[in-house]
């Protein structure tokens, strides 16, 4: 595990990377660390895991047969997605396709229950990997997911890759979801989280694994501010 010295809040004295690209499987704190350090930078979080579910649920909607891989393609060639700055209606950022906002539809079940599927058509991947890295290019952007460092931005400046045992995944993934009102057992968790990294690392197209640069940052005995600080650490370095 990374150790660092916590850095104050508030201006920084040395400018961060435009972009700052943070990896991790599931549940590892991608998503809370990068919506903190993008509030703390005033740097626009980019969440590529939502993209993959939006069009998840939207190839769903069209009756898309995902055994199709050119089906799929196809049809993501044809649905550019809006990707919104964070708001008080949505803190980690929007997302619209035709005018309609699609951000409550992400964690739907039946979403979980095909996006890797989705994810692992190599068009697919193609068609929303270049919408990631025309986002990147406009700056200020703190990019998450589960190949930005090593195939999305191979050159950002900063990359990180944030883990955690299993165990203690599926444990915050476990309590999310009874404070969502789930009612789900902690070991089913578990074995879903070790099923889709099973599929992440296996994957064809980008499989999961930590860029050979990337600043690799054990979240388990972290606060989500502390992983944070961790990071500016290493971005002032830079």
């Amino acid at each position: 595990m990374d150790t660092f010295t916590c850095l104050p809040a508030g201006r920084l004295r040395v400018t961060p990377p435009p972009t700052i690209a943070i990896d991790g499987p599931g549940a590892s704190g991608k998503n809370t660390v990068g919506l903190l350090l993008a509030q703390r930078l005033g740097y626009r979080l980019v969440d590529t895991g939502a993209m993959y579910r939006a069009l998840t649920w939207l190839a769903l909607a069209t009756g898309l047969d995902f055994d199709d891989p050119e089906a799929l393609t196809g049809f993501a060639e044809a649905t550019p997605l809006r990707v919104l700055p964070s708001s008080a209606q949505h803190p980690q950022g929007g997302l619209y396709a035709d005018g309609e906002d699609l951000t409550p539809k992400l964690h739907l079940p039946e979403v979980d229950a095909k996006v890797s599927e989705l994810s692992r058509v190599p068009g697919v991947r193609r068609v929303l990997v270049a919408q990631q890295r025309r986002l990147a290019a406009e700056g200020g952007v703190v990019m998450v997911g589960r190949d930005i460092g090593a195939v999305v931005l191979p050159d950002a400046a900063l990359k990180v890759y944030l883990d955690a045992s299993p165990q203690e995944r599926a444990r915050r993934r476990h309590q999310q979801l009874r404070a969502d009102g789930a009612d789900v057992a902690y070991q089913a968790v578990l074995e879903d989280l070790r099923h889709r990294d099973t599929l992440d690392q296996e994957r064809e197209a980008s499989p999961l694994r930590p860029a050979p640069d990337a600043r690799i940052i054990n979240t388990e005995r972290l606060t989500p501010q502390q992983v944070v600080d961790a990071i500016l650490q290493h971005a002032t370095a830079s």
